[in-house]
């Protein structure tokens, strides 16, 4: 990344892929958000959840979920403190990352704000030889509880186009605090439809019917999962000229405090849409 770019010049670290329950994850993000807000260095992440992990959005109706099955299959169950639907994550199929930095050192329209910052996940899918790009249509939305089945959004979900349909690779969002921004994704490296659609507890939509929709990195590239995880943290690294780096003991007592008083919380995770 050139320096002129805005970012290179200031302080970044790379935690490289680090595996979480889900509550420690969105603690994680929240904590490294306040690090930054504070004048600490800014973050790039990525992670996998374990135990799998159901991630909500943050107005999604908890109806929507099998409490049951997710219980009896041994998948975590949290909320995101951004919008959009459930993904289900696990520790092969799917890539999550996070970037944060201060609010005032990012565009203020959302839309600028996503190009900006998923600048990086594109060059990550070009390294590996993966022509993604963003959503260019607008299609209708097939299950709305399901993130990766939910309306296309040219801003902010990154497709590849196979047999001349957007199928979606790779989900992005954005928690907007008023001192930092917290963008987060999911890249899908292998798609597994039946164990993404067992969490939820209307079952109407079809494995083939999820597949149509979406899409994975090992479908397009001859590459290993570790291998694309690689690509991303080199992807991040060189576009904020990031070194590599660690949380701190205190971050890590603060998230641990954080996760389990409110992300694994089912105050929080089962939350009623419209409570706050």
């Amino acid at each position: 990344m050139d320096a002129s770019d805005g970012h290179a010049d200031r302080e970044w670290r790379l935690i490289r892929e680090e595996a979480w329950p889900g509550p420690m994850n969105m603690a994680l993000d929240e904590i490294a958000a306040e690090t930054a807000a504070a004048g600490g260095p800014r973050t790039l992440r990525v992670y996998r959840w374990e135990p799998r992990t159901l991630s909500l959005g943050y107005h999604q109706d908890p109806d929507t979920v099998d409490w049951d099955h997710c219980e009896r299959e041994g998948v975590g169950v949290t909320r995101r403190p951004t919008g959009g639907g459930g993904i289900y994550h696990d520790s092969h199929g799917d890539v999550s990352y996070t970037i944060v930095a201060p609010a005032d050192e990012l565009p203020g329209d959302l839309v600028e704000s996503y190009h900006e910052l998923c600048a990086p996940i594109l060059d990550a899918f070009e390294r590996m030889g993966v022509p993604a790009r963003f959503a260019e249509t607008e299609r209708p939305a097939r299950h709305q509880p399901a993130c990766y089945l939910r309306e296309l959004h040219p801003a902010h979900d990154v497709v590849v186009e196979t047999d001349g349909e957007e199928r979606k690779v790779s989900g992005n969002a954005q928690h907007r605090r008023t001192d930092a921004v917290v963008q987060h994704g999911s890249l899908t490296y292998a798609v597994n439809a039946e164990r993404h659609l067992a969490v939820f507890a209307d079952a109407s939509v079809t494995p083939a019917a999820f597949r149509e929709r979406v899409t994975g990195i090992a479908d397009h590239a001859d590459v290993s999962r570790s291998e694309a995880v690689g690509a991303l943290e080199a992807a991040l690294a060189d576009w904020a000229d990031a070194t590599e780096g660690s949380w701190t003991g205190d971050e890590l007592e603060r998230a641990r405090d954080r996760a389990s008083e409110k992300y694994a919380s089912d105050e929080w995770t089962r939350r009623r849409p419209g409570r706050r």
